[in-house]
């Protein structure tokens, strides 16, 4: 079964009706696998989509009912989570992208659905860039 990580990005895509990025809305509807992402891109995501109490609901009833599978990004992890913030200082790397390197280093998963282009400096602990399946 093919695993993609997913961005905040695409899922804010998927419940802000305004958003212009529709390649995301198409891209889950038709994909064929496991989704994977970390508390921290939901918690971004949801924070996007304050504009609305319902639309913030409507994102956590999808993950209940396996829209998404939650990678578990816990304390263990937060070493990792220094080091990669350290050394990506100048990009900067937030909490969200660096709990996806994480994620991606822990199950094997390299590809990811993003649109942010950060994600072209970041590399794995293996020092291998993850795909973005949109470029």
């Amino acid at each position: 079964m093919r695993n993609t990580l997913l961005d905040a990005g695409p899922l804010i895509a998927l419940f802000d009706k305004n958003d212009s990025y529709h390649q995301a809305i198409s891209f889950v509807k038709g994909y064929n696998g496991k989704l994977l992402t970390t508390w921290p891109v939901v918690t971004e995501a949801s924070h996007m989509l304050s504009f609305s109490a319902h639309v913030q609901i409507n994102l956590l009833k999808w993950i209940d009912r396996g829209g998404l599978h939650l990678f578990d990004f816990d304390f263990d992890h937060l070493a990792r989570l220094v080091d990669l913030s350290e050394k990506l200082k100048d990009v900067p790397m937030d909490l969200a992208d660096g709990s996806l390197i994480i994620a991606s280093e822990a199950t094997g998963v390299s590809e990811i659905a993003t649109i942010d282009g950060e994600f072209y400096v970041y590399r794995d602990i293996r020092n291998r860039y993850l795909t973005n399946i949109f470029i």
